[in-house]
């Protein structure tokens, strides 16, 4: 079998995406997907690459640190709005759909904390957006424990994730359907 990716050494098949991607074509979002063989749609398969291997990244750690999904916090506690998907990215997006993932994120975010300062300082800047210093930390120790998530996952994906040719992040400009262009 054709091997995707690998992470810690465990092969993700090219069948895994297909199987993936196959779910995501019978769903209610087919229509807006781009066309299988195309540029968009290399891309899409990229993607999903990055999700599966995102995936098996959190089950690893997850039980690496004896997480478990019991109490894990709602995905709208965590993701509120689209700006926040945006601002986390739409790989860990997508993962911290999953309870075990949204209990990850915890384990992982536990001692992110804002100053003082930082908090006085936004609040100052913004003085109109929330009604107390409260709000504003609440606010800022959201956003620093998302980076922070994101950050790590994304480490933790360099560390033990290897991507086949043909399934390199979709971001990545020596691939040849790389559209990002500065």
């Amino acid at each position: 079998m054709s091997v995707a990716a690998t992470v810690n050494g465990a092969p993700i098949f090219v069948a895994e995406v297909d199987a993936r991607e196959a779910r995501l074509r019978a769903s209610r979002s087919a229509s807006s997907l781009p066309r299988p063989g195309t540029s968009e749609g290399r891309q899409l398969r990229r993607w999903l690459t990055q999700l599966l291997v995102a995936e098996r990244v959190v089950a690893a750690e997850a039980i690496a640190l004896r997480v478990s999904p019991d109490n894990a916090p709602s995905e709208a506690d965590l993701l509120p709005d689209m700006a926040v998907r945006l601002e986390i990215g739409s790989v860990a997006a997508s993962v911290l759909g999953g309870p075990l993932a949204r209990a990850l994120f915890i384990e992982v975010t536990a001692a992110v904390d804002v100053t003082a300062d930082a908090v006085a300082g936004y609040a100052s800047r913004n003085p109109a957006r929330f009604a107390d210093t409260a709000a504003v930390a609440e606010h800022l120790r959201a956003a620093s424990r998302r980076r922070t998530f994101r950050l790590w996952l994304d480490a933790r994906c360099a560390a033990v994730v290897e991507l086949a040719p043909g399934y390199e992040h979709p971001g990545d400009p020596r691939q040849p359907d790389n559209t990002h262009r500065h």
